[in-house]
């Protein structure tokens, strides 16, 4: 995240690079930098004869090499965006050639998704010393709170504690899932709002008491009445809450509840650090493993498998969500 940031502002003060390779599984920085590239170095005017959007499933690497190498016409330079470059991979070598000696009035981008580049291959070296090369890391799930509070804050927004780990909890680690939400809580809010749970709710859908943090937190603490009467609204709205959805994220818990059982170092630090958890949730963690010893855990852990399965069809094909969910509180409580 800090070295995307660094990217832009090094861009910002008009010092570009021939070559900017960008790759990794987090998509969403490489399309940042993309866009604020294809956005942003050349005027209205210039990008019209010389901004050119190329994708990898449409083109060769003899087709970019043959645009990047192009002159710009009435301007100091051209922009020419590879997207999708991953269907290449098979060929992506091939661009050494144009890397050793790239087009100079040519800022050629190349966004490279969901893929590593080999950096024993010697594309990677080449780039290294000509270009920029940029891996777009996945985030863990502990640092997304962190990357949705300052994008906010950026913003004018401020977001409590709950109400981030809330979108997080249910929308994942998928920065661009996340970013089209925060998109419509920004229209939705005027600026110095403090987004809440009830906002959350409000505009994106997902209910502050009804869903699978809460569902998570009741079976920690062995609250037998919440889980239930979360586990029944489950059952009301399941295209809301999908039942796969549930046991995957309750797996996770009880997977990082049976590593805290192992653990010598129970100090919260340590703990946040080797689960890969955000603090916040130490005390839950802690509090779960006063209600449920290690031997308890395992079989949950063997119940939760099963009812994956039943819950993909396997052994259930006439078992209602309502049912699955019924059948998974007993397994678990």
């Amino acid at each position: 995240m800090d070295e995307a940031i660094q990217i832009v502002n090094t861009i910002k003060k008009g010092q570009f690079s021939p070559v900017y390779f960008l790759y990794g599984e987090e998509a969403y920085f490489i399309d940042k930098i993309a866009d604020y590239i294809g956005s942003t170095i050349l005027t209205e005017d210039e990008k019209e004869f010389n901004q050119t959007v190329l994708y990898g499933r449409d083109v060769s690497i003899d087709d970019i090499v043959g645009n990047a190498k192009r002159y710009p016409m009435m301007a100091e330079r051209q922009v020419v965006i590879v997207k999708e470059a991953q269907h290449l991979s098979r060929t992506i070598e091939q661009l050494c050639a144009y890397a050793e000696n790239p087009q100079q009035s040519t800022i050629l981008v190349i966004c490279y998704k969901y893929k590593k580049l080999d950096k024993r291959k010697r594309l990677f070296k080449i780039i290294k010393k000509s270009g920029v090369i940029f891996e777009s890391k996945k985030l863990y799930e502990n640092k997304v709170s962190d990357w949705l509070r300052k994008n906010l804050l950026s913003n004018g927004y401020t977001i409590s504690h709950k109400a981030a780990v809330l979108l997080v909890e249910y929308l994942g680690t998928d920065l661009s899932k996340i970013s089209k939400e925060l998109e419509k809580l920004k229209l939705a809010l005027p600026q110095q709002t403090d987004i809440t749970p009830q906002h959350i709710e409000e505009h994106i859908g997902i209910s502050k008491d009804y869903n699978n943090f809460e569902l998570k937190k009741a079976i920690g603490e062995r609250d037998i009445v919440k889980a239930a009467k979360i586990i029944t609204y489950f059952a009301q709205n399941p295209k809301d809450n999908p039942f796969v959805l549930t046991v995957t994220l309750l797996n996770s818990f009880f997977t990082q509840l049976l590593q805290y059982h192992g653990l010598s170092d129970h100090a919260p630090k340590n703990v946040a650090s080797t689960l890969g958890i955000n603090p916040y949730f130490v005390n839950e963690i802690q509090t779960a493993a006063r209600n449920y010893p290690m031997k308890k855990v395992s079989s949950i852990i063997s119940s939760l498998r099963e009812m994956d399965l039943k819950g993909k069809g396997v052994g259930s094909a006439t078992m209602s969500d309502a049912d699955l969910l019924k059948e998974l509180l007993y397994k678990i409580v």
